[in-house]
């Protein structure tokens, strides 16, 4: 979905910024990291970084090297994405993050679609954080839930494992292909 994104808007004034989360990196996944990876992906598009930006980090530098603070870091963020025509923000797995890095950063995400209406979200998680999502984003944006149907994962696997066609079949048994599709259908509804 990303690279279709990015390359139906090449050569537009539209960005497409993306992150995935990750269980296993949660200490660099706090809500002030995310928002300043997307915004190191907005201003890598620029020719040079912007004066603000410049200057709020030797700022930061000059309080002892702390780093930005959330809020200066989304007052950057909605400052430098208002001058792009349309935004698209894509996270995948946001489940993964820790419940209180999560929570935070939905509620980043929040002030910036509300500071900057040209931005779309994209989010994708398990379903046990439907709820959350529903409470802190549906009275600013619509939500629309997509869940994978495991019929269709099923015949897709099938499909990949009997594609190997020349390799040897006794390396994939019927057995192997039930046990593979079973954990994958498994991991897929989030058991």
């Amino acid at each position: 979905m990303i690279d279709t994104l990015r390359e139906q808007t090449d050569g537009q004034n539209i960005a497409v910024l993306s992150l995935y989360c990750d269980y296993q990196t949660l200490k660099d996944q706090s809500a002030v990291n995310m928002i300043g990876g997307l915004l190191k992906q907005v201003i890598s598009g620029e020719a040079r970084i912007p004066g603000e930006i410049k200057n709020c980090f030797e700022e930061s530098r000059k309080r002892g090297g702390q780093g930005l603070r959330l809020q200066e870091m989304l007052k950057l963020m909605v400052k430098v994405i208002s001058s792009i025509d349309r935004v698209y923000i894509c996270i995948d797995a946001v489940d993964e993050l820790l419940e209180h890095d999560r929570s935070e950063f939905i509620s980043a995400l929040r002030q910036v679609i509300q500071e900057a209406p040209n931005t779309r979200l994209f989010l994708t998680g398990r379903t046990y954080i439907r709820r959350e999502l529903n409470q802190r984003l549906t009275k600013w944006v619509p939500v629309i839930h997509i869940v994978a149907d495991p019929g269709d994962i099923a015949r897709y696997l099938s499909h990949k494992m009997d594609e190997g066609g020349d390799r040897d079949p006794e390396l994939m048994t019927e057995n192997l292909k039930d046990d593979i599709t079973t954990t994958i259908l498994e991991k897929a509804s989030g058991m």
